[in-house]
């Protein structure tokens, strides 16, 4: 009795002891064939598995991605991973059509909550520069200097420059900040040059009671065209700059450094009495001032087409790829050292 008890026993001992290897003869193979299919075994196979189950559970059993927002987040806090993964990111050409700027780095969300001030700046400058430029070439009869639109100069290319100079500020754009803010100053700076009440011609009169023939004193055009020549000078500078962005911020300031340096020319011959050199250069400072206007034109239809994701885009030139910027360099010399 006792004999056939241990034969049982040996043999159930030997049938657990086989089963074992069989099963991990079997899960061997198993791994080897996943292995070569670049299978892996800790997701669930489509073809045994419903639908639902086929779908890898990543909030249990992998890490979080700050790109992954999974099924049960609440959309502010969606929103929120979005931005703070940086989720949506745009080309530097597409940022310098947008901005007016350079690409840098900021920190801080302002950009995706606030709306963009570039054009409106933009559009403060155009709507003061087009007419100006057309007065100065004497179309359709104008003339005055530019006195006929000199409440735009205050309301529209101070004012808007100004605002959307100030709000480039907080976005941490300094290129476009500066620039704005200082054509919104020069705006600012016509308009009460040519109001009566600031009696800056009327100084120049012979007489006290009619201040408008300081308008036509030599004192006052020689004195005047120095602001201009400086003003071509900021332009030069802003033109050196904008060789990092694209050709239509290029034109701009090429046109308007034409602009500023022709038409010192013309206060100046008008100062000496050259009547009728002054007039030439006047009408081709307004020519190259309505060149710029066009080129501004151009780039604000950009930006609008951008801002509303329009389904297709206008080209500005991009040409931030042919200067290599300083930190791009001083990156290489640290990882090539000479």
């Amino acid at each position: 009795m006792s004999t056939f008890y241990l034969c049982s026993k040996n043999h159930s001992i030997v049938g657990q002891m086989d089963t074992y290897l069989a099963f991990h003869r079997d899960n061997r193979h198993r791994k080897t064939e996943d292995h070569e299919k670049n299978f892996n075994p800790s997701f669930p196979s489509r073809h045994n598995v419903s639908e639902e189950s086929a779908r890898p559970n990543y909030v249990n059993n992998s890490p979080t991605s700050p790109y992954h927002l999974g099924r049960d987040v609440p959309s502010d806090e969606a929103i929120n991973k979005i931005r703070t993964a940086n989720s949506v990111t745009i080309s530097p050409e597409l940022f310098e059509k947008i901005y007016l700027n350079p690409q840098n780095a900021v920190k801080g969300e302002l950009r995706n909550t606030f709306a963009n001030p570039t054009p409106l700046a933009l559009l403060g400058f155009l709507l003061s520069l087009s007419p100006l430029s057309c007065e100065l070439m004497g179309w359709r009869g104008a003339g005055g200097d530019g006195i006929a639109t000199v409440g735009a100069y205050y309301f529209i290319g101070g004012f808007l420059m100004s605002l959307g100079g100030i709000l480039e500020f907080f976005l941490g754009n300094t290129f476009s900040f500066v620039v704005f803010c200082s054509f919104g100053g020069f705006w600012f700076t016509l308009g009460s040059t040519l109001t009566p009440s600031f009696n800056a011609y009327g100084a120049y009169a012979a007489d006290p009671n009619q201040p408008a023939q300081g308008l036509t004193s030599p004192g006052f055009h020689a004195s005047f065209g120095f602001f201009l020549l400086f003003m071509g000078l900021l332009s030069l500078i802003y033109l050196i700059c904008a060789l990092r962005t694209n050709l239509v911020f290029v034109a701009i300031f090429l046109g308007l450094l034409l602009t500023f340096v022709i038409l010192t020319g013309a206060y100046w011959h008008t100062a000496l009495g050259h009547t009728e050199m002054a007039e030439r250069l006047q009408v081709a400072a307004g020519a190259f001032g309505f060149l710029a206007t066009l080129a501004g034109w151009w780039i604000f239809f950009a930006q609008m087409l951008a801002s509303v994701d329009f389904p297709f885009q206008i080209p500005v030139g991009d040409i931030s790829h042919l200067i290599t910027p300083l930190s791009e360099r001083v990156k290489q010399k640290e990882r090539y050292p000479a």
